[in-house]
């Protein structure tokens, strides 16, 4: 998110030990006016839910599409004083949900409403503040901040640790210029990941990293993206999606290579292919599975098997022989184009992608 200037003396410290200074819960002493503020326990809980989520080990009875879409609905019924607070709670939230972890579109839907009706609150905002905070980057420090800052027992914690030095004045975090320009850069977050996730999603720029001037394929640089290597992982949704499509219009050399990067992509996306990838991707196979296959293979040598291995050589020389001589025994050019070859790889992606479908079907 958009990193906005910190006063130098003032360092924003997020940190576990806060919880030393004053996040006491509700007592039944909480009326009398000599307590020191106290964070409520209801908030208590909320803030250990959300950074046990946002850490990535939610606590097992977390639902955790409804206590995301909770958050949203928090934000939308927010009395003015709490709602930077539970903007702010969004913000974090909204890292986790549009990292692909969350296969429910109607969560994304849920936050992307909750900002859009929360912008015309600070529409008409001014400040004459030459600074403003540099709120946390990490979710679970984010949501922290925002939970502490959605009541009133919260922000009077916050106001004695700013006393102590160690966080910025609140005026400065919950400023509402600075509160439209979190929630404007949360909503382009959630509308641009919510259509790459569940929307139509637009592979055209990847003709540029894998074709060449002439439109044939950028072979190595596909094959490299076909490793299990975590750098990988950025690569594989677009990179699967845009070979399943060019499937259909390639010709004989360029099908084997597409159809085994989208098998092989699908296998690396990570956490899991989205519902737009997974639509296209799945389109393909079944076409490539419900194809005629003669009964028997008419090549001597076997299939090449689709592991790395394997297609880390043997894939451009396939494709581009002259311009790629072997590297000790090769499959036959049969082997490749074999019908029954493309069938089997083709099943076995709709097999690893049938279940995210129906995931799907289900939110539908």
């Amino acid at each position: 998110m958009h990193a906005f200037n910190q006063h130098p003396d003032q360092p924003f410290r997020v940190r576990r030990e806060r919880h030393d200074y004053g996040l006491l819960t509700d007592g039944p002493d909480m009326n009398i006016t000599r307590h020191p503020p106290r964070l409520p326990m209801e908030d208590r809980s909320t803030m250990e839910t959300l950074t046990a989520l946002l850490h990535g080990y939610p606590k097992p009875w977390t639902d955790i599409d409804e206590e995301i879409s909770s958050q949203a609905w928090n934000l939308t019924g927010a009395d003015p004083e709490n709602r930077p607070g539970h903007l702010l709670i969004v913000r974090a939230v909204t890292w986790y949900a549009v990292s692909g972890m969350v296969r429910t579109k109607s969560v994304l839907d849920s936050l992307v409403d909750a900002v859009e009706r929360t912008l015309p609150h600070f529409a008409d905002a001014a400040c004459g503040h030459d600074w403003h905070a540099n709120l946390p980057d990490n979710g679970p420090d984010a949501a922290e901040l925002g939970v502490m800052l959605s009541s009133p027992g919260g922000r009077g914690v916050y106001e004695l640790s700013h006393r102590e030095g160690r966080v910025p004045p609140l005026e400065k975090v919950v400023c509402p210029v600075f509160m439209k320009e979190v929630a404007e850069e949360s909503l382009s977050v959630l509308r641009k990941r919510r259509e790459q996730l569940f929307g139509h999603r637009d592979t055209s720029h990847a003709d540029a990293e894998y074709l060449r001037a002439d439109e044939r394929l950028e072979i190595e640089k596909i094959v490299e993206r076909l490793d299990y290597k975590g750098w990988n992982e950025q690569y594989a949704d677009d990179l699967g999606l845009w070979a399943a499509r060019r499937y259909e219009q390639a010709d004989e050399r360029e099908r084997p290579v597409l159809l085994l990067a989208a098998h092989r992509a699908m296998k690396i996306s990570y956490p899991s292919p989205p519902r737009s990838v997974v639509r296209g991707v799945l389109a393909t196979m079944r076409a490539v599975a419900a194809a005629p296959r003669p009964p028997k293979c008419r090549h001597e040598d076997g299939h090449p098997t689709p592991e790395y291995a394997e297609l880390r050589s043997g894939l451009p020389h396939f494709y581009a022989p002259a311009e790629f001589p072997p590297a000790g025994e090769q499959r036959s050019t049969e082997a490749w184009t074999c019908p029954r070859f493309a069938g089997a790889i083709a099943e076995e992606c709709i097999r690893d992608l049938d279940k995210y479908e129906d995931e799907d079907e289900d939110d539908s």
